[in-house]
């Protein structure tokens, strides 16, 4: 006959272990311009060691801020180097985990039937009177706005293009809001500008020398319920294979450090 204290044992038993699902997922805080580069790594990582990744994009300075307030995840790749240095010396990264993983780009982009051809007038395609709307990430909180701006203010056109700006909440939003028709042109990351859905449209280059250095780093959270998991995805983004397929989307990487078989700029 069953007792009543051999029941509960049964019923305890067949529960699951509370945190055993979650603690092997690997859960990760990625800027935005990492959505599809990110998407490609963490497959991978997956296929090699089914360990599942589970990602979450916005931008870096609202990560910086959840970040602090315990949002749970393992690690934060940020766009802007900064924000994991200052966790760092907050007390809220593992010690000697952080790790600048590539350095950004970004673009002059617009659809493919655009009247004025970015290829060929390169700045002076955001001054064409067919481009009313600009998108570019929010500089208050995002690092591609901020290169963005910079990059306008060097070209010196920023004043005149200013009124024409429109700001997503992070370069993601600002690349749909010229994907979507709202705005006819955007200052975008590169590895938006090459990634599936924009790839058929039209890009330029913004050389590197117009805007302060996009240096991207890493972190594996203190407060990680997943530490060693963390650990393994960081090693495997440093890896020969993780950084090549950075590459390809369009990421250069620390002068110090450069990847074999890595594009020049």
């Amino acid at each position: 006959m069953l007792t009543r204290r051999s029941f509960f044992t049964m019923v305890l038993l067949s529960l699951p272990i509370a945190g055993t699902t979650a603690a092997q997922d690997i859960r990760v805080a990625a800027a935005a311009d990492l959505k599809f580069a990110m998407q490609d790594v963490a497959a991978q990582f997956e296929t090699k060691t089914g360990r599942k990744v589970d990602v979450t994009y916005g931008s870096s300075g609202n990560f910086f801020s959840q970040l602090q307030n315990g949002a749970p995840f393992d690690l934060f790749f940020s766009a802007d180097i900064d924000y994991p240095r200052k966790l760092e010396s907050a007390d809220f990264a593992e010690p000697g985990t952080l790790y600048e993983y590539a350095v950004g780009r970004i673009a002059i982009w617009t659809p493919a039937d655009a009247k004025a051809d970015v290829v060929r007038l390169g700045w002076k395609t955001l001054l064409d009177a067919s481009v009313q709307k600009i998108a570019i990430a929010n500089p208050e909180h995002a690092p591609y706005g901020r290169a963005a701006v910079a990059a306008l203010e060097k070209a010196g056109i920023y004043e005149q293009v200013k009124p024409k700006l429109v700001y997503g909440e992070n370069i993601s939003q600002a690349a749909q809001f010229v994907q979507s028709g709202n705005a006819q042109a955007g200052i975008v990351a590169m590895s938006l500008a090459v990634s599936p859905g924009m790839k058929d449209g039209k890009r330029w280059e913004i050389p590197a020398d117009m805007h302060p250095p996009i240096e991207q780093a890493a972190i594996v959270l203190k407060n990680s319920a997943n530490k060693d998991g963390a650990r393994a995805f960081l090693e495997y983004v440093k890896s020969e294979t993780g950084r090549a397929t950075l590459a390809k989307y369009g990421f250069t990487f620390p002068a110090a450090a450069p990847p074999a078989g890595s594009p020049k700029n």
